[in-house]
């Protein structure tokens, strides 16, 4: 059954072109299918999805403007069990006919097979949308009551319902709307002068302006907004429903005068009813339960402390410092009662990672008006332990086994903190085993060590910068991998001290204050062995350009071929040849820059930077598909060491660099701007872009960026016409293993939209490239040089299918290649627009 769902979905899409004219298999005589629907407003057709949304019914969805579902639907039999029954079962010579053939158990099988089938195209298809003239009406209601809520109150609403012959329909609704109603006079009605009082303070601010058109989402958000700063000053007992607004029209013009009335508090006891004023409630105590659990319920308290303005109390003897524990808590004795307070308490706490979510109540003391919080905490276990076990296959492995493990221990200074140990380890089998005897001959092993500690570790008190209730965060790590395998192997050593805080909801700043890393190859070596295309240039000039000398070249099998172990003795040999450099300047400059290469990503990098990222998310939750997210980025490397080393007088080198313990340090700046937006067009519709710039400047003491700092291009997360790394720089013709440069440029545009069930779609166009720019490159093509250089930027486009198991989504993505730069001369558009020259990406979620 699962093999057959491909092959019947190239029969549903065949079918449903050729027999397209019976689209209204299932619809009743007396039925007609609803094709088209359409709002017109003051005689304008509109395509505002906030407007079409509000039509209860809508014609059946449509891929690239085939009603696929409906047809897939129209294949599936209404009574299938009945058929089946009729046909077979109720046909006693056709029954033992194909019981004969195929056993009584395998035609039960057949049978239920056919049933799955049926149920499968029902479920996976769309029933056709029959024309309901009760879900019209209600259609028409919605639409005047949503004109009436955005201040068009002489709106006038009607419809049409067009039927045709061949059972089709289509409803075209008009809306007249009128002048909108503008706001005029704002003025409140309050019963006390403490109302009074806290309105007139909050009003400037008020979203509700004179000359604005009148709005009941406008009036929703007021009302909102002067309860929470009602319950912020001290009102416990406040809510929504104290506040309402009356509207006044009359004789008003098209203009309409707001009265924000503003009501005492009204207490409800068994046989009578009370309105009594509002009075501000202050905090008394502030009782903290650190080890609250069903097991303690009933239990006393056998330890207890007092610390600033708060009373602690445990069950076992007190597990945490007081102090760690205030930092997390914003509500204060002796302050007035502040529902911000408590939100900030709750999501501060949470982020410490060693309770469960608080619980925080409030015992009312009516004799003088005053609150106490009761603050219970119910502690996660101390200690995690995970344990992972993957096995891969990538393309330079044909096999891979890697395994990781950590254990967490929270609190474990007793101030909130959590230490996180980490191991990992990988062995795999390389596709080319050539250069090893073992089978396993890929290994790597790594450790890390991180501390968070859930506030600022800092000399001074920064308090007054970052305020607590931005939730700040520090985090001290160190980590060490030694990775083995075909390449140039390497050792790394980092550590990162790190800051995290949230100045809003949206707004999330991250400052890594020291992130230091030391990058170690341990075979330089085998560096032509990995970069083949750059030995095969080199090869080339040795064989036909150059008069090598024999002793660097070998015979394999009769075939001459540069020997791979004396490949950096030809280059000094050749670079040392100033004839071969005026009479072959283009292979000489081929040459000189394969060596610079060369040397590039085999030095040791030692880096030393400062960074600071700001990101903006105006997402609202997890299914919110209408949202933007802003991230920001800049990163200053070396300017420590440049001065530490003036200060200490020490030389420069032959090649003109300070280095520390034998490596030359990078000095760069690099900064990164990312901006993602996303429209939900409704119907399970969403337009998404992403535009990207970043760059990476060299001085000081580099003349060019460390590999694990520049940009590449091409991917499954960036131009997905082209495989990662493979993209430029510029318009290069691509022949390098590892393509990087120092300035990028990315655009993405995508729609996505649903299949049927949990499978959906996208069309997609990306554009990008990477330049080199203000370093040692000196290739035009790779180089940025003017704005006339964007002629260089690639284009990818394609499409892609996205399976959302809930937890995550499974995406297919095909991209071909639109307009390649690296066609020089040619037309650069659709040369390889072709799935033999397409690019398939598999990913885990959406590209952006």
């Amino acid at each position: 059954m699962k093999h057959s769902f491909t092959k019947i979905l190239i029969l549903v899409i065949i079918l449903g072109s050729i027999t397209s004219c019976n689209v209204v298999k299932r619809v009743g005589e007396s039925e007609h299918l609803l094709t088209q629907t359409s709002v017109i407003v003051n005689d304008k057709k509109t395509s505002s999805e906030n407007i079409n949304n509000l039509i209860n019914q809508r014609p059946n969805n449509k891929l690239l403007g085939f009603p696929l579902r409906l047809h897939i639907y129209n294949l599936a039999r209404p009574n299938i069990d009945s058929i089946l029954n009729e046909k077979i079962y109720n046909n006693p010579k056709k029954l033992n006919r194909k019981i004969r053939r195929l056993s009584k158990k395998q035609l039960d099988k057949d049978i239920e097979s056919r049933k799955k089938l049926n149920n499968w195209l029902k479920k996976t298809g769309e029933p056709p949308m029959i024309l309901d003239s009760l879900k019209t009406e209600r259609s028409k209601n919605n639409l005047s009551r949503y004109f009436f809520a955005n201040g068009w109150f002489d709106r006038e609403v009607s419809y049409t319902i067009n039927k045709t012959e061949n059972k089709r329909a289509t409803v075209d609704y008009q809306v007249k709307t009128g002048n909108p109603y503008l706001l005029d006079s704002i003025y409140s009605t309050t019963p006390s002068k403490l109302l009074d009082s806290l309105y007139e303070s909050v009003k400037a601010n008020s979203l509700l302006k004179k000359n604005d058109q009148y709005k009941t989402a406008n009036i929703t958000e007021e009302r909102d907004r002067l309860a929470e700063s009602f319950r912020n000053s001290g009102l416990y007992h406040f809510s929504q429903d104290y506040i309402r607004f009356e509207p006044d029209t009359i004789n008003k013009n098209h203009k309409v005068d707001i009265n924000v009335i503003v009501q005492n508090r009204i207490i409800r006891n068994e046989d009578s009813v009370a309105v009594v004023p509002f009075k501000p409630y202050r905090i008394r105590n502030v009782d903290i339960i650190t080890d609250d659990s069903y097991e303690n319920d009933g239990r006393s308290y056998q330890d207890s402390a007092k610390y600033g303005n708060a009373r602690f109390y445990s069950y076992e003897k007190l597990r945490y410092h007081p102090k760690a524990l205030l930092q997390g808590i914003f509500i204060n004795r002796g302050e007035l009662f502040s529902e911000l307070n408590r939100t900030r308490t709750y999501r501060y706490l949470s982020k410490f990672g060693i309770f469960k979510y608080p619980d925080i109540n409030y015992i009312e003391h009516e004799e003088d008006s005053s609150l106490t919080a009761v603050i219970r905490l119910a502690p996660r276990k101390k200690y995690g332990l995970g344990f992972d076990v993957n096995v891969s296959q990538s393309n330079i492995q044909s096999v891979g086994l890697s395994f990781n493990t950590s254990l967490l221990i929270r609190n474990i200074f007793r101030g909130a903190e959590t230490l996180e140990i980490s191991a990992l380890g990988a062995i795999g089998a390389s596709k080319d085993g050539s250069n090893s005897d073992q089978f396993f001959d890929i290994n790597e092993v790594g450790a890390d060590i991180r501390l968070t500690i859930p506030r600022i570790f800092f000399p001074f008190n920064m308090e007054n910068i970052i305020p607590k209730y931005m939730s700040p965060t520090t985090r001290l790590s160190l980590g060490f991998t030694s990775q083995t395998n075909i390449g140039l192997d390497k050792q790394t050593v980092n550590g990162i001290l790190n800051y995290n805080w949230n100045p809003s909801k949206a707004v999330t700043n991250n400052l890594d204050l020291f992130n230091a890393q030391y990058v170690r190859n341990l075979n330089p070596g085998n560096y032509f062995r990995v970069y083949q295309n750059s030995f095969n240039r080199l090869e080339n000039i040795a064989l036909n350009t150059y008069n090598t000398p024999p002793e660097f070249i070998t015979n394999n099998n009769g075939t001459d071929e540069l020997d791979k172990n004396k490949a950096d003795n030809f280059i000094d040999v050749v670079l040392q040849d100033s004839g071969f450099q005026t009479t072959n300047p283009n292979d000489y400059k081929t040459v000189n820059n394969i060596r610079e290469r060369k040397e590039r990503l085999t030095e040791d990098n030692l880096i030393f930077a400062t960074n600071f990222s700001y990101t903006k998310d105006k997402r609202e939750n997890l299914i919110d598909e209408s949202f933007s997210i802003f991230r920001f980025k800049l990163e200053s490397a070396g300017n420590l060491l440049t001065t530490t080393s003036k200060l200490l007088g020490l030389k420069k080198t032959n090649d003109g660099k300070h280095k520390i313990f034998g490596v030359p340090y990078s000095q760069y700046i690099k900064t990164e701007f990312d901006y993602i937006k996303h429209w939900d067009i409704g119907r399970n519709n969403v337009i998404a872009i992403r535009t990207f710039f970043g760059i990476a400047i060299p001085y000081g003491n580099s003349n060019s960026i460390p590999f694990s700092k520049s940009f590449f291009a091409g991917g499954a997360n960036d131009n997905r016409a082209w495989t990662a790394y493979n993209l430029g720089p510029g318009s290069s013709d691509s022949n390098n293993e590892f393509n990087e440069a120092n300035m990028k440029i990315a655009l993405s545009l995508e729609h996505r939209f649903n299949l049927f069930g949990s499978l959906n779609g996208a069309l997609f166009v990306d554009a990008g490239n990477i330049w080199n720019v203000l370093d040692s490159e000196e290739d035009p093509n790779a180089t940025f040089t003017s704005f006339n250089s964007l002629k260089d930027i690639a284009i990818g486009s394609g499409f892609g299918l996205r399976y959302d198991f809930g937890f995550f989504v499974l995406r297919g993505d095909i991209g071909f290649k639109t307009y390649d730069p690296s066609y020089k001369t040619a037309n650069r558009w659709l040369n390889d627009y072709n799935f033999g020259n397409a690019v398939y990406n598999i990913g885990i979620n959406y590209p952006f």
